[in-house]
């Protein structure tokens, strides 16, 4: 396989039981070498991609599309693991923090299972990385490897694996959240994919400015009940935030694969996505109402009562309301949305990178993730 410095992660369940959770709730780098910003990122760090046929069957853009996949996943198992470390279960299955008390309650107040749902999303997450650079690898692609960038500080509250401390891809603490998902899925009216200039409502609208922390940065932050449930209201509205994208991202680079087996992985973990974001958003309506002030950087939040915000809010509509779907001419349709495939993978850059989840990051590592959604969004269906 002509890689260099290219990943193949471990399975994180390698050689472990999987054990019961009854008791605890009932329920590759790319290129050669790439000038960025000031400096350089050398070409030990990267592999050639081809521009022939890849074997097995891939074209230059299946692989490519699933090496996007890849490092969207490596990049949210990292910031799963954050979360399962202070708020999720610890067990061989998800091994690395020991939880932090405080913070589990105060997500708990959403659903007593959160923990549960926390460790198990965290868990799939770990395998669908490991899965999709294991395939590209057998295939003879390259792989994806951010282990150069995992530079991020994280947090150092009780709880978190201190071997990690400094060691993260991603950053909880700065979080401005885009909640108006919320509103796209409850709109009858409008489709993002026919109505691209359509603002959908913000669920939480002080979510949507200034920087949240989504875990307790220190064990100051847990002092608080009020400001620590308000951690813990942010961490349940970024859950579905993130899997809403990945709901979205896998049916829209599925109509651009080439090989059937490509399609089937994609529409095969797309699914699983949405699972996840369907869990979360209906956990995320459970937050409780309350504003509170960050003693720290004095940005105030405000959770407001969704309980009974009619159509567009209210918590228990969780189904995908019926949207207009391919032309205004055909019925309305209940879909994912969107799925446009323009742009796609460079919508999602925009998206993360908006929402604050790479401050700390290098230039090189934007401009990695950047070639890699470029990549991606080249691919055609059928084009070798």
């Amino acid at each position: 396989m002509k890689t260099l410095n290219a990943l193949t992660p471990k399975n994180n369940s390698e050689d472990k039981i999987k054990p019961s959770k009854n008791s605890i709730s009932r329920r590759s780098f790319l290129g050669k070498s790439l000038a960025v910003g000031a400096g350089t990122v050398g070409a030990g760090f990267f592999i050639n991609t081809r521009t022939a046929k890849a074997s097995g069957g891939l074209t230059p853009g299946d692989a490519a599309l699933l090496r996007f996949a890849a490092a969207a996943e490596i990049l949210e198992t990292d910031f799963w693991v954050q979360y399962n470390e202070l708020g999720g279960v610890q067990d061989s299955e998800v091994p690395g923090g020991s939880g932090n008390t405080a913070y589990t309650a105060a997500l708990e107040v959403l659903d007593e299972d959160m923990a549960v749902y926390i460790h198990d999303n965290t868990d799939d997450e770990f395998t669908h990385q490991n899965f999709l650079n294991a395939y590209l690898a057998s295939k003879g692609m390259a792989t994806v490897n951010f282990d150069p960038f995992r530079t991020l500080m994280g947090s150092t509250a009780t709880g978190v694996n201190t071997a990690l401390i400094g060691k993260r891809l991603t950053n909880l603490t700065q979080l401005t959240v885009d909640t108006s998902w919320w509103t796209r899925y409850r709109d009858d009216s409008h489709n993002p994919d026919l109505d691209p200039n359509h603002v959908f409502p913000q669920a939480v609208p002080t979510l949507g400015v200034n920087q949240h922390t989504a875990i307790p940065r220190t064990d100051a932050d847990t002092t608080d009940p009020n400001f620590l449930q308000a951690i813990a209201n942010t961490a349940a509205f970024h859950f579905p935030t993130i899997e809403q994208g990945g709901t979205s991202l896998y049916p829209s680079m599925a109509q651009r694969a080439t090989h059937t087996e490509v399609l089937r992985i994609l529409i095969s973990i797309g699914p699983t996505e949405t699972m996840h974001f369907q869990t979360w958003q209906d956990k995320a309506g459970n937050a409780p109402a309350l504003t509170a002030v960050d003693p720290v950087t004095g940005v105030s939040v405000t959770f407001p009562d969704l309980s009974d915000g009619g159509e567009l809010l209210q918590n228990n509509l969780i189904m995908p309301e019926p949207c207009p779907f391919l032309s205004r001419d055909l019925p309305p349709c209940s879909i994912i949305r969107p799925t446009e495939t323009k742009g796609i993978a460079m919508g999602v850059v925009k998206f993360l990178t908006d929402m604050g989840l790479f401050i700390g990051q290098s230039p090189a590592f934007f401009a990695l993730l950047t070639r890699l959604a470029q990549e991606a969004d080249a691919a055609r269906h059928g084009r070798s």
